[in-house]
């Protein structure tokens, strides 16, 4: 099966403008997160899709493949138009906003789909730092006991209100997608369930689709502010990203 990574990159971010290109240690971001998932050997090829010049400039500068998209909604529907460019059987979505994603952990998500015919796959983390359980910026998943999502959260699940000492897991931003799949999520309307969190999955498992999770012990850390930005810059001058 061809498979086909793709990274979707928006310079209009709300909660940081400009997040691909902001350096890290002499390199824009998404260039970290490229040039990790070009070494991912199941990829048969890998895409930056964006709608920007700036980030199609950069891009091209340091030797990626761009795929120039429209204004899109959300990082799905820029790897869906992505799709509907290529001829690809299996779709990855590389979060550009993940510098420290590991080439491991793609292959992962890619087995998720591969492995059991799914249409829709992903992973999670457990999390026991209470800082990154009550962070709206990680996103929380809670799954059933096939390893299907039940539902996500940007507030945390399960709230454990009666004291019971339950495990938080928290979302890592990959998703891979069968491509008839993609194409018919990206035409959805989007829910208000998945308008509320913000959370693209839920629109999938609003509609009835079943979403794989597997469990992953490589944890990476999105970059959503400055600070952490700056906590990324650190750890990768300092050679410490096993310490997340």
């Amino acid at each position: 099966m061809k498979t086909i990574g793709v990274i979707p990159a928006r310079y209009a971010s709300s909660r940081f403008p400009g997040k691909p290109l902001a350096d890290i240690n002499g390199k824009p971001m998404i260039w970290w997160v490229w040039n990790t998932a070009k070494q991912v050997r199941e990829l048969n090829e890998l895409y930056i899709a964006t709608d920007d010049w700036r980030i199609a400039e950069a891009v091209s500068a340091f030797g990626g493949k761009v795929i120039i998209t429209g204004d899109c909604d959300t990082g799905t529907d820029r790897v869906a138009e992505a799709a509907l460019k290529t001829d690809g059987e299996i779709y990855v979505n590389i979060q550009g906003d993940e510098p420290l994603i590991e080439c491991k952990t793609i292959s992962q998500a890619l087995a998720t789909v591969a492995k059991n015919e799914d249409y829709f796959g992903t992973l999670a983390v457990e999390i026991t730092n209470q800082n990154d359980i009550i962070s709206p910026h990680n996103v929380k998943i809670v799954f059933d006991h096939q390893g299907y999502a039940m539902y996500f959260s940007r507030t945390p699940i399960p709230s454990n209100l009666k004291g019971y000492a339950g495990k938080t897991y928290k979302h890592l931003g990959i998703y891979v997608y069968r491509r008839d799949f993609l194409l018919n999520f990206t035409n959805m309307p989007h829910p208000e369930i998945e308008l509320s969190e913000s959370i693209e999955p839920l629109r999938a498992m609003y509609y009835g689709y079943k979403l794989k999770v597997e469990l992953t012990q490589n944890d990476s850390i999105g970059v959503d502010t400055y600070e952490d930005l700056v906590r990324v810059r650190n750890l990768l001058s300092t050679n410490k990203i096993n310490n997340l």
